[in-house]
């Protein structure tokens, strides 16, 4: 019987890299890698020897006949997909580990950030030269979107982080927490000490919508929202408030998989979220809140919903939580019309119904998905009490969504790093092939590279990092080759020096660790994997328990 790829698939290729007869596409090399949804095998080609299950990060990967419950779909998923996307399995050219030539010396790389990206790239380089490395983060905590992006109730795509614990573990590897690029140090600093300086910084800020009343109380980007929920040091744990009035409905404007995991986390069982490792906080206001219904606002048709088929059909299978379509004639027509396997026929079988969206919501919990509608205002006195919407079929036709929280999830945006060229437009770094590029000549700023969300724009998944750090790596690695690097003026005996005198309170690999046992160890005396400390001196307290001041 041949495997199937679920939902949780993080598209990293660390399957395709092992399948004897090559029937796991699309590959890293082929055009639609980038884009894909998930990876999938097969049925015909698959020989059935599990060595996709056994490499597969996050445990995607299961037989078709043992697909249960709301996996089974995938067994469909991935045979239709070969049906619109023959192929003949041929192998593509082979690729050969990189290595430097011998005139060049050791390398001493810093690496800004880590998340994937950043984690990537230190497994890429530590395992194909004898780089040293060293991991920067302005948080006391590793491990940036993977540790406060992704939802709570998505375990199994956390474990893609024991594929960095080797390099976590590597002993050319350093790491300095609670130091920020721009801040506490400058960037010229950085390259003084470093050949090269990779800047995996991702994209923290937030995209705004620019309409009166944005600003309320009860107003809140989603960047907020998915911090609050993970345990983010940078989000108080009093940022969402689910017991005001008129929370009963929460509108969220978007429907990107971001959108859909936090209607999910704002409706789902308290007692199924106290077995992940959703913040203590968080925890404790879902189960005092007064949230019913969550409306998934879009300006478009469902024909361009922006979430992705497998976090869909997970949100369709949400115990107790009902998913409807909002009656519009506009929508019920372009569903109908939908052809198989798009994005609109998956509305097809759900109930449709109009829905009174100016009164409080009727019993029961439900996800209400609006298409066609144009936010105009968040309306309110003291907070949020509605949000203003036209019909954007109809134009001159409003009203008013009554509701006691609106959050905007239309998209992340980078933040620019002092010291480096920003694209004010595109919210990132210019770069070319991974290498920073100067904004007044258009030609690579000597030993600066980028990667992640930062070089190509919050897009793609977790595992859309690994070809993109391998991208960035070959770039530092040729100008390296052909001495293109700059030669540091300090060691790295000298910024350890440095980093120490700026931030006294910065933590290391050790202090890491630290606060992985104490986390898991809090996780464990109440059935959960981790609990996560969520204060910047919780997290100080946990690294240095040594530095404890006594209670008075």
């Amino acid at each position: 019987m041949a495997y199937a790829i679920t939902q949780t698939c993080c598209n990293d290729a660390s399957c395709v890299s092992v399948c004897p007869v090559n029937c796991i596409h699309p590959t890293p090399d082929e055009p639609g890698f980038g884009t894909t949804e998930l990876l999938h095998i097969d049925p015909v080609a698959c020989i059935d020897c599990g060595a996709c299950a056994d490499a597969c990060p996050v445990d995607a990967v299961f037989p078709v006949d043992r697909l249960v419950g709301p996996d089974v779909v995938y067994g469909e998923l991935n045979r239709r997909w070969y049906q619109e996307h023959p192929s003949d399995h041929a192998w593509g050219a082979p690729e050969f580990p990189r290595s430097l030539p011998g005139d060049v010396g050791p390398l001493r790389v810093a690496i800004v950030g880590t998340g994937p990206s950043a984690s990537y790239t230190a497994q890429t380089l530590l395992h194909s030269t004898g780089a040293r490395v060293t991991m920067i983060d302005r948080l006391p905590v590793a491990g940036g979107l993977l540790r406060h992006g992704v939802a709570p109730d998505h375990q199994s795509t956390k474990q893609i982080a024991e594929t960095f614990a080797g390099a976590f573990q590597h002993p050319r590897l350093g790491m300095h927490l609670g130091v920020e690029v721009g801040a506490d140090l400058t960037h010229e600093e950085l390259a003084a000490h470093h050949h090269a300086v990779v800047y995996a910084v991702g994209a923290a800020g937030d995209r705004r919508l620019g309409l009166p009343g944005e600003d309320l109380p009860g107003s809140l980007p989603a960047t907020t929202v998915v911090g609050w929920y993970n345990a983010d040091p940078t989000v108080p744990a009093g940022a969402v408030d689910l017991t005001a009035e008129g929370c009963e409905r929460v509108v969220v404007i978007g429907n990107g998989n971001v959108a859909l995991d936090v209607a999910r986390i704002l409706l789902a069982d308290p007692d199924h979220l106290a077995t992940t490792d959703i913040a203590e906080h968080a925890l404790d206001v879902l189960r005092a809140g007064r949230v019913r219904e969550v409306v998934l606002l879009a300006r478009r048709g469902p024909e361009h919903a922006a979430w992705t088929r497998p976090e869909f059909l997970a949100l369709r299978h949400l115990p107790g939580v009902e998913l409807v379509l909002d009656d519009q004639p506009e929508v019920r027509a372009t569903v109908a019309a939908a052809e198989a396997g798009s994005k609109a026929a998956l509305l097809a079988e759900l109930p449709v119904e109009r829905h009174d969206l100016t009164a409080p919501p009727r019993p029961g919990r439900r996800i209400v998905l609006r298409f066609l509608t144009t936010p105009i205002a968040v309306l309110g006195e003291v907070r949020v009490g509605g949000l203003r919407v036209a019909d954007t079929a109809a134009p001159g036709e409003e009203e008013t969504i009554a509701a006691g929280l609106v959050v905007r999830s239309i998209g992340y945006r980078g933040v620019a790093v002092p010291g480096l060229p920003f694209d004010e437009a595109g919210g990132t770094i210019p770069q070319r092939d991974g290498r920073v590029l100067d904004p007044a000549t258009g030609r690579p700023l000597p030993g600066v590279y980028v990667v992640g969300w930062a070089k190509r724009g919050p897009t793609g998944g977790i595992g859309a990092n690994r070809d993109c750090a391998t991208e960035t790596v070959d770039a530092l690695l040729d100008d390296a080759a052909a001495h293109r690097l700059p030669t540091p003026s300090g060691t790295g005996r000298a910024f350890a020096g440095l980093v120490r005198r700026r931030r006294p309170e910065a933590l290391g690999l050790r202090e890491m660790r630290r606060v992985d046992r104490a986390e898991r160890a809090l996780g464990r005396a109440l059935g959960r994997p981790r609990v996560k400390l969520a204060t910047i001196p919780e997290l100080l307290a946990a690294a240095r328990p040594r530095l404890r001041r006594p209670a008075a």
